[in-house]
């Protein structure tokens, strides 16, 4: 059987909740994802991506297709669900970009290795020093890699917006880099 495109499986999700099942099963591992980059946490992440999936399945009948991806509208829900989380929790987001890492190649020596552990240590020390926008820009550019108008969508602007951010963003982030 040849795989239903987003368009078909929501119109068909729209008629039978049961089939949102499918959109659920595409996409459950990159909400997850993002989640757990944005509060560091197994357990929370899995609690905020059951929220975010509760949300769209309530919200789907109202869903209406403005040329963006499916999962652009799932990230818009997942982000304000974890904002939302976030504000409730009263602390500042810790990213947890450690699974994030260039992998070392066993035939480097030790000293090589070490090297490359600090400059990760100091890379992700910078980035949790961003304000909470930045650090989701950041995940959703390098850990998704979305599109800048995907981001835009996600994040609530205009894709020349989140270029501007994501320049302003890596100003920072160099910024950052010099003071460590």
């Amino acid at each position: 059987m040849e795989e239903q495109s987003d368009s078909e499986l929501i119109a068909r999700a729209k008629e039978e909740p049961e089939a949102f099942g499918s959109l659920y099963e595409r996409y459950v591992k990159q909400i997850y994802r993002y989640h757990y980059y944005r509060t560091g946490n197994t357990h929370d992440a899995e609690d905020l991506t059951a929220r975010t999936f509760y949300r769209a399945l309530k919200a789907l009948p109202r869903y209406q297709d403005r040329g963006f991806p499916f999962a652009a509208w799932l990230y818009r829900i997942a982000h304000n669900v974890v904002a939302n989380w976030l504000r409730d929790q009263s602390r500042r987001p810790v990213v947890a970009l450690d699974a994030v890492t260039t992998l070392i190649a066993p035939s480097r020596g030790p000293h090589a290795v070490a090297e490359a552990e600090e400059e990760k240590d100091r890379l992700l020390e910078a980035v949790r020093r961003l304000s909470p926008e930045r650090q989701e820009l950041l995940i959703l550019k390098f850990v998704e890699a979305r599109s800048n108008a995907e981001i835009g969508e996600i994040m609530g602007r205009t894709e020349g917006a989140i270029k501007s951010l994501y320049h302003r963003t890596l100003v920072a982030l160099r910024e950052q880099l010099v003071e460590l």
